[in-house]
């Protein structure tokens, strides 16, 4: 393995930060998290389900193996 080097980040600090750049920081910090939490319930709801359906294709069952999609079926329809 090699040497993890770490990088050195650009610390800001908020209380010397103007109003609105500390607020439209904090609305795409919250953004992102948010966008990340609907990211994870998505996949544990797949991960729970006995069946996947793509544009009426079946992709996964729980009894067989993950099929995948491919790219030129899935574009096929829109031609």
């Amino acid at each position: 393995m090699g040497i993890r080097t770490k990088k050195k980040s650009k610390k800001l600090d908020l209380l010397e930060m103007p109003n609105s750049e500390r607020m439209r920081l904090m609305r795409e910090v919250g953004e992102a998290l948010r966008q990340k939490i609907m990211e994870a319930k998505l996949w544990q709801s797949l991960t729970m389900a006995e069946e996947l359906t793509i544009n009426g294709d079946v992709v996964c069952k729980v009894d067989q193996q993950l099929n995948g999609l491919k790219l030129e079926s899935a574009t096929r329809n829109y031609r």
